[in-house]
């Protein structure tokens, strides 16, 4: 059976908007779920696309929102929790919600964001909530045609990571680094985007969980250091120790504008690594760090305008 409805949760998002155009290059018809319409203006060009508002913690306006479709794709997440958000609500009881509608409404594919070392015994709130929606989703593995991805941070055009590190590596004469030591394997977003789109038909991909990381491991200090070299620009590192890291996510969560949190820095406590290589069913070879960041963070060079009117045409 060819499935060609696809609804995407948060898909006006950096991840989302990368998976989406991929969708709709591929004809598909794509529904995407936002909270609000003007968050997803970039997508409204796209000929196969309809942005629809829809409060996904509504049952019943979850379930109108989802009439038609063939496969449900939740990107649904946050980093920071809220007086009105929480890691539980996104991460657990929405995917759970989720896949009781689809059963409900004959709904078998469903594809979940997820995250690598999400486990029930991780050291932050974030991770552990992330295990418990995978779940929750795995219980009905009998009755839906589930599929899990676990990316390491995701880098590309828009990222929330590699770009806020540049924004500070520009303005700030040193940079004071919690967690200096903490391992990730960056993977870009349209390698994400591609194994998202490739396992939509894939029967080989239900009831798998994959994990998603980049060709190389990388330290935090050596992370910014890249953005540096990328920059040109040279600033002072200054590892903390844990402490201390803990003492500044406290004080960043004071700030109206959450950057980091402690559950944060509990998070950097297991290292964002893949002890698995990258999946050889969606024949995607991840490219490196050092090949795409250039392109989004200096905009002098030629490639750098090249990808910025890719992402202005949501291409």
């Amino acid at each position: 059976m060819q499935l060609r409805k696809i609804c995407v949760l948060g898909g006006s998002g950096f991840v989302g908007s990368s998976i989406v155009a991929k969708l709709d290059q591929d004809g598909y018809a794509v529904t995407v779920l936002t909270r609000r319409r003007e968050s997803a203006k970039h997508l409204f060009l796209l000929p196969n696309v309809t942005v629809v508002e829809c409060n996904v913690m509504d049952d019943q306006a979850l379930k109108a929102a989802l009439s038609g479709a063939d496969a449900v794709v939740n990107l649904t997440g946050i980093l920071h929790q809220s007086g009105r958000t929480s890691f539980d609500a996104m991460h657990h009881q929405l995917p759970s919600r989720l896949a009781k509608i689809c059963e409900a409404t004959g709904i078998k594919r469903l594809i979940q964001m997820s995250s690598l070392q999400a486990d029930r015994n991780a050291p932050s709130e974030y991770l552990r909530s992330k295990a418990a929606g995978e779940a929750a989703l795995l219980a009905f593995a009998q009755k839906l045609n589930i599929t899990i991805f676990r990316p390491s941070i995701i880098f590309g055009r828009g990222d929330s990571f590699i770009n806020l590190f540049a924004t500070l590596i520009k303005f700030l004469p040193v940079v004071l680094l919690a967690k200096p030591n903490a391992k990730f394997q960056p993977v870009w977003v349209e390698d994400v985007a591609s194994c998202f789109v490739a396992s939509i038909q894939n029967t080989q991909t239900y009831g798998q969980v994959y994990e998603l990381a980049g060709p190389r491991v990388y330290s935090f200090r050596e992370l910014v250091q890249q953005v540096m070299t990328t920059l040109k620009v040279k600033r002072p590192i200054i590892g903390l120790c844990d402490k201390l890291s803990y003492a500044q996510a406290f004080m960043m969560e004071l700030l109206p504008v959450k950057l980091m949190s402690r559950d944060n820095v509990r998070s950097m406590e297991v290292d964002s690594v893949s002890s698995q290589p990258f999946p050889p069913i969606f024949g995607v070879v991840p490219a490196s760090m050092e090949a795409v960041i250039p392109e989004y963070l200096v905009d002098s060079t030629l490639r750098g305008k090249y990808d910025s009117f890719r992402s202005v045409a949501a291409r």
